[in-house]
């Protein structure tokens, strides 16, 4: 317990040293008492002077760039959260860079040892100097044998012990965020203790390569039909949970316009193609590339498009695909009345909202944008205005459409660069009129009606004793006994469970430990 205190102290000293403090007390005033520990807290330290004609954006990447990895990490979550800090904060953090010194090659190379074997490790030769490097990971090239034949491939490599940094983190944040938000009423519409959980979550997995490796691999099977989008080939006998590694990409970065030309690569085809393959994932597939800026793709000399870094995915249920799919043609159609309908059918807004003045809503949205040259109209930032007039009829944030209508953005803004001409509208068309097509054929009507069969089937014998359950239900509910509230993530609960078990200890000792803090540091 102490051990997270104490570090709860350090980030706390930091945080305000940063300038950290100063920027948030900005954006959302923190409580008088709060306020006092920080000045306390920081008293004798040399604070960072930020500068006063930045925003308070580019003032809150700067001190969380000084605070390292975790709150990095941090920032670039909330980038993908608008819901929770708004829109002009999300948009600052996403220009958040973790690049950071490499470790040394012999550390590297006894990682690598050690995760795969003496076997498997001889099979590989000539390992560079890394070619990239992160908070995270580091990436080398290297060759290795396989059936005989040398393969060129890149290896990802974690960094050393960055998984006991980020727990020990990512523990007395929580424990700050518990205390903030159950001794501060107003702080909870922060929602600090969930932002910090989701960030633990996140991060695990990002933590485990052999999830990256998977999400490559499920995205190469999706894809591998597709014309003109390769993914690169995972490896498994030489990927662990500390260790990826995949095919070399032989290509040009696509922000490198003038040498895809030299190439012979024709630019306007490459950017319809970016825009339709994004949307086949989203639409088709259900499973996309979250993070497709231009620093993860690349070009070969054929004019293919190569993803690489598959830590961040996106995945849409059949629910929601159908959802953006007759939304976004709806648009293209002006067909207010069918986009609110869409709406109301998927359940995103509450029944007694009325439709007419729902679409209504819609048609404010949609004919300013009719009003612009079509190919100047971004589907990202369409769907970015959806999303405002939306939860203005109390409709329920959607965290895997916001990453999509972020990737959308980025995907639009790299095809532009391409090709400044590009129609987003009119090369998106074929796709979405493909799959609703499809999504609507006789064939897949009647296959999912077989399926909802076969559900119902299964389910006959569990009848009676449903029957009974809800019986009981109705009972308890008449009784008053029936507690209705909707429960939340188990694991949050768990974790809020541990932290209430000591939070009465650590404000008992709150003031004799920052007197000790003050002392040491």
């Amino acid at each position: 317990m102490f051990k997270r205190v104490i570090k709860l102290f350090q980030i706390a000293r930091n945080l305000s040293n940063s300038g950290a403090v100063e920027i948030i007390n900005e954006i959302h005033t923190l409580p008088a008492p709060l306020g006092l520990f920080f000045n306390c807290i920081s008293f004798g330290s040399n604070s960072v002077k930020l500068d006063k004609h930045k925003s308070r954006g580019e003032k809150l990447c700067l001190a969380l760039q000084g605070m390292g990895t975790t709150f990095i990490k941090l920032g670039q979550f909330l980038a993908t959260r608008p819901d929770i800090i708004g829109d002009e904060l999300a948009k600052s953090l996403e220009k958040l860079q973790d690049k950071v010194p490499a470790f040394d090659i012999y550390d590297a190379k006894k990682i690598i040892k050690k995760e795969i074997g003496e076997n498997y490790y001889r099979n590989i030769s000539e390992i560079t100097e890394p070619i990239a490097a992160a908070s995270i990971a580091q990436v080398h090239l290297a060759k290795i044998k396989v059936n005989g034949e040398d393969q060129q491939v890149a290896i990802k490599i974690l960094r050393p012990d960055i998984e006991k940094l980020f727990n020990e983190e990512l523990d007395a944040l929580m424990l700050f965020a518990y205390i903030v938000e159950n001794t501060f009423s107003k702080a909870k519409r922060l929602k600090l203790v969930e932002v910090v959980h989701l960030l633990r979550e996140i991060t695990n997995i990002e933590m485990d390569l052999r999830f990256e490796a998977a999400a490559a691999n499920e995205l190469f099977e999706n894809t591998k039909t597709d014309k003109g989008f390769n993914v690169p080939k995972i490896y498994w006998n030489f990927t662990t949970k500390k260790i990826l590694t995949l095919d070399k990409v032989e290509g040009v970065s696509i922000r490198e316009h003038k040498k895809l030309q030299e190439t012979g690569v024709n630019l306007k085809n490459l950017a319809e193609n970016l825009i339709q393959h994004f949307l086949k994932q989203a639409v088709r597939d259900g499973f996309f590339h979250g993070d497709m800026h231009q620093g993860n793709l690349f070009v070969d000399k054929e004019g293919n498009i190569i993803p690489v870094d598959f830590g961040i995915m996106g995945r849409l249920d059949k629910n929601n695909r159908k959802f953006l799919a007759e939304i976004l043609y709806g648009f293209i159609q002006r067909d207010y009345v069918k986009v609110a309908e869409v709406h109301f059918q998927a359940g995103l807004v509450p029944r007694d909202t009325s439709k007419e003045e729902f679409a209504q809503a819609l048609r404010s949205v949609g004919e300013p944008i009719f009003g612009q040259s079509i190919k100047d109209i971004s589907g990202g930032n369409l769907l970015a205005q959806l999303f405002e007039i939306t939860e203005k009829f109390n409709m329920a944030t959607q965290p895997p459409l916001l990453l999509l209508q972020k990737t959308m953005v980025v995907v639009e803004g790299v095809a532009r660069k391409l090709y400044p001409e590009t129609n987003i509208w009119e090369v998106s068309k074929p796709v979405l009129e493909d799959w609703l097509k499809n999504v609507k054929s006789p064939k897949s009507t009647f296959q999912t009606a077989i399926n909802t069969s076969s559900e119902i089937i299964k389910r006959i014998p569990d009848f009676p004793e449903f029957i009974d359950r809800a019986d009981y239900a109705l009972k308890l509910m008449a009784e008053g006994k029936l507690n209705l509230a909707v429960g939340g993530n188990k694991n949050l609960e768990m974790e809020q469970m541990k932290l209430k078990n000591f939070r009465n200890n650590i404000v008992i000792s709150f003031f004799g430990i920052v007197i000790v803090f003050l002392l040491v540091f």
